[in-house]
């Protein structure tokens, strides 16, 4: 089992790694809004957050050998159900390779983002 650590993604605030890679796989650790370069939230709107999510997540990837298009699943993370179709339409650019997924609302995510996205995905060989 390896950990997975970039400074082009925000850093765990907690007792976790931004990602693992076991078994040929990575395991993303659910990325939010924060800026990497600030440490901070800057994204108001869920287009905004999704934006830097996905950018969090590419380099966590990127960091593990994988890529979008390695990924398998998701587990998407909504703060409100009414923000689902601005958010799919930034998720669908990303993920083209079209993986299985899973998108539930919940009642508040950490630092109160609207959204928080987890994948699992292939590496490189």
């Amino acid at each position: 089992m390896k950990k997975i650590h970039t400074e082009k993604a925000p850093a765990a605030v907690g007792p976790y790694s931004q990602a693992v890679v076991s078994g040929g796989m990575v395991y993303t650790s659910g990325q939010i809004a924060i800026n990497p370069a600030t440490n901070a939230i800057e994204a108001v709107t869920i287009e905004e957050q999704t934006e830097q999510v996905m950018q969090n997540l590419g380099a966590v990837l990127e960091a593990a050998g994988s890529s979008f298009e390695k990924a398998v699943k998701t587990t998407c993370f909504l703060a409100d159900m009414g923000d689902f179709a601005a958010f799919n339409g930034i998720y669908g650019k990303y993920f083209t390779s079209l993986p299985a997924r899973s998108c539930v609302a919940v009642k508040t995510l950490p630092k109160n983002v609207l959204v928080e996205v987890e994948v699992i995905a292939e590496v490189s060989e």
